[in-house]
């Protein structure tokens, strides 16, 4: 799909990776430009995934030759995209204005957790602090217990790298049709209180300002238990008709313990009886028992279950896949491996010369 267009990515960490993957993923070629001398990454892992399908370069980018690669490179590009604190980028030269200075066309890229300004943008911090201060933490977690942990792919990844992603496309799009680039500002901490927008559009059930009141972190339907095994499932069955689907199929359809579904009064009580009813046997019963039904239940696997499980198998997924996503026309797509650290020096050099940019 993005077949043409070249992106230069400068190495950082997580969500500027996964979103140059990502276009990496939808054909764009993206070339990798990494510390020159520096040790591999330990974030990211001996498989390099989110290297994968990219062409290196390493640089040095205090030194006056490598920097004049860096520019050259920026000269021949689409796109670029950065990960660095606010400043970084314009003490080396190549922050926005001095690089659309020397390509008007660029749509540049900047993925930082607190964004490019207010008070918090020099400060350090993680998925937590961006989802805690956006308030998309608020209702993670059960009532009386502190908000949940959710891993990386709610915050560097949902409301970092995706949005990244996202503005570069548009970015991208206009581009083409205008020849005039943008820069693109992708905070996760934006981000986080943007998807905010479906919660609240959902009404006053949802979004009541009150741990354990919304439809969301309090319902009895709307949480994980704990089974006989140690394992876990989770359930939400939010719509009556697959409440009443649940209530069936666990044999308390004539439960007036369960009749009322919506009154957050009653899920507390509702709640510690299914406690004790899932503890009575393990995840793998309940999975068996719920296979084939709407009730919205599943079974919470790890990595290496998820890898074997059928549904996941027959969509091509494996152990350590993280298959391209979307999908066009009904199939995955091939990725090339990681590349080792600057192996595509000299070819990138070459073509930079043939079109007399160095």
């Amino acid at each position: 799909m993005l077949n043409g267009f070249r992106i230069i990515e400068f190495e950082a960490l997580g969500p500027g990776p996964f979103s140059a993957m990502h276009l990496a993923d939808l054909g764009a070629e993206v070339i990798l430009v990494q510390r020159k001398g520096g040790d591999t990454n330990p974030a990211k892992g001996a498989s390099r995934l989110l290297d994968r399908g990219k062409r290196s370069i390493a640089l040095d980018l205090k030194d006056d030759g490598d920097l004049g690669i860096a520019r050259a490179l920026i000269r021949s590009a689409d796109g670029l995209i950065e990960g660095m604190r606010p400043g970084v980028m314009e003490r080396l030269g190549l922050g926005p204005e001095a690089a659309q200075a020397l390509n008007p066309r660029l749509v540049y890229g900047r993925m930082t957790g607190w964004g490019q300004d207010g008070p918090r943008a020099t400060l350090a911090g993680h998925d937590l602090n961006y989802l805690g201060l956006s308030g998309a933490l608020f209702y993670a977690g059960l009532p009386g217990q502190v908000p949940g942990v959710p891993p990386t792919m709610l915050g560097d990844i949902g409301a970092g790298a995706l949005y990244l992603t996202v503005g570069m496309l548009a970015g991208l799009l206009q581009a083409r049709e205008t020849g005039q680039g943008t820069v693109v500002d992708a905070a996760i901490v934006d981000g986080a209180q943007h998807m905010m927008a479906l919660l609240r559009s959902m009404g006053p059930g949802f979004d009541t300002g009150a741990r354990g009141r919304s439809l969301l972190d309090g319902p009895h339907w709307s949480r994980c238990y704990t089974c006989s095994c140690g394992g876990h499932v989770a359930l939400q069955c939010l719509e009556p008709k697959f409440y009443s689907l649940f209530l069936d199929r666990m044999g308390l359809a004539e439960d007036p313990d369960f009749a009322d579904q919506f009154d957050p009064d009653r899920w507390p009580v509702q709640g510690a009886r299914l406690e004790r009813i899932f503890a009575a046997q393990p995840r793998d019963h309940w999975a068996a028992l719920f296979e084939d039904s709407d009730a919205c239940l599943a079974p919470v696997l790890s990595p290496d279950e998820a890898a074997c499980d059928p549904h996941m198998t027959a969509r091509g997924h494996g152990p350590g896949s993280a298959l391209p996503a979307p999908r066009f026309d009904g199939g995955a797509r091939a990725t090339r491996p990681a590349p080792d650290p600057g192996q595509d020096r000299v070819a990138i050099l070459d073509e930079l010369r043939e079109r007399g940019l160095l």
